[in-house]
């Protein structure tokens, strides 16, 4: 038996819980295609250069690699559709505006991640690349909110960060790769005591900042302490006049019937900080342990690829956003007879183009009713052929 059970953290979805995740699959592409996102479908597998370059750098301990029988070269499966979308831009589509894309496919991790706590995530997504703006980080952030919004979810709590305020204090200490990798983690945990030790002996308006940022976090009043707390280089002035924008412009969320989003701040979060390069955010929910989407700016990442291109983007895992949805269920079936008579297969033909789910019977079968699923069945009468309840 121990012959065909499946990896650990590696699993079968079965079919009512499958039909669920196809149909919001469907709905997600839908909307990323009425908002003019082009939907693209890149390799499953490709040299691991490619992957690991730009955004891809932190995900190479998440990358199985292989090694490609025809060239003998080194190939990864992805773990993150956001690199390719990146290289598609940078040198298949070779746009010189705005080009938006998505996609929605399996990744595959070396190790369990997200909430479904799977290696093998349905991450979708969507990518904006050339315009460095505030205004296209908007439009990403508002059609996240949409995407949610498909997915059934009422509440939302979105927590934004900018990884240019960590950078700037960076740089303007002199602060050399060994301190900031300490001091990126001591932030990430929180532990102000751990980071006001390891920037003792910086200077001291670079020490204070520093260790505020444990401390700014919640809602907008976060930003005007920001703005008091922290040195006025430009860079900070800019990624704060960037969270106050995005603060006002998503204002309006709250006034929909039946739905809130409620903004939040945290500067000392982080996530991505090796390849993002201006406003990070995150999307939680009532019910779940982890954040359902994830997304930033990256401007930087084109570099890698040959091509400078501002880019901002968010993706999720579907399998790990219907987690804490009810369990599944497919839809009630008709059970129609076995044969050929023309008004039959006419009918059976009529209620499957209205929608309508029907299984016709094989000869010489025992019929399960509770396996097919079936609530109703086609009777002859009168010569017509109609549905009733069994």
């Amino acid at each position: 038996m121990r012959n065909w059970l499946l990896p650990e953290f590696i699993e079968d979805v079965m079919p009512a819980e499958a039909a669920r995740i196809e149909s919001l699959r469907r709905q997600l592409l839908d909307l990323f295609r009425v908002n003019g996102y082009q939907y693209v479908i890149p390799p499953t597998l490709e040299y691991l250069e490619s992957l690991i370059t730009g955004a891809g750098r932190d995900l190479d301990l998440a990358t199985f690699k292989v090694v490609d029988q025809l060239t003998g070269r080194l190939m990864g499966i992805r773990a993150d559709t956001t690199p390719q979308a990146a290289r598609i831009d940078a040198h298949m589509l070779n746009y010189q505006g705005v080009s938006r894309l998505c996609y929605a496919g399996t990744v595959l991790r070396t190790k369990p991640d997200g909430l479904a706590r799977t290696r093998e995530p349905l991450q979708l997504g969507a990518e904006l690349f050339g315009h460095a703006g505030i205004e296209s980080d908007i439009e990403i952030q508002r059609l996240m909110i949409k995407a949610l919004q498909v997915l059934g979810l009422k509440e939302l709590h979105i927590d934004f960060s900018h990884v240019g305020i960590f950078e700037a204090l960076i740089n303007a200490g002199n602060i050399n790769q060994a301190l900031e990798d300490e001091l990126y983690s001591a932030l990430q945990s929180k532990d102000k005591a751990a980071v006001a030790a390891l920037a003792q002996n910086l200077d001291a308006k670079i020490q204070q900042a520093l260790i505020a940022l444990t401390d700014l976090n919640g809602d907008e009043e976060v930003l005007k302490q920001a703005e008091m707390m922290l040195p006025k280089l430009p860079e900070i002035t800019k990624a704060l006049k960037d969270l106050n924008s995005v603060a006002a412009k998503l204002s309006d969320l709250n006034m929909q019937a039946g739905f809130s989003v409620r903004l939040g701040f945290d500067l000392s979060e982080l996530r991505g900080y090796h390849y993002h390069s201006g406003i990070v955010f995150a999307a939680y929910a009532q019910g779940y342990a982890g954040p359902l989407a994830l997304g930033g700016r990256y401007d930087e990442v084109g570099v890698a690829f040959g091509r400078a291109r501002p880019a901002t983007g968010f993706s999720l895992d579907l399998r790990g956003v219907v987690t804490a949805l009810a369990p599944a269920s497919l839809p009630k079936a008709i059970l129609a007879p076995a044969g050929e008579n023309a008004p039959l297969l006419a009918k059976i033909e009529t209620l499957r183009a209205a929608g309508d789910v029907v299984i016709q019977e094989l000869p010489n079968v025992n019929t399960q009713l509770n396996e097919l699923n079936c609530d109703r069945k086609l009777v002859q009468k009168n010569g017509a052929w109609l549905v009733e309840n069994i």
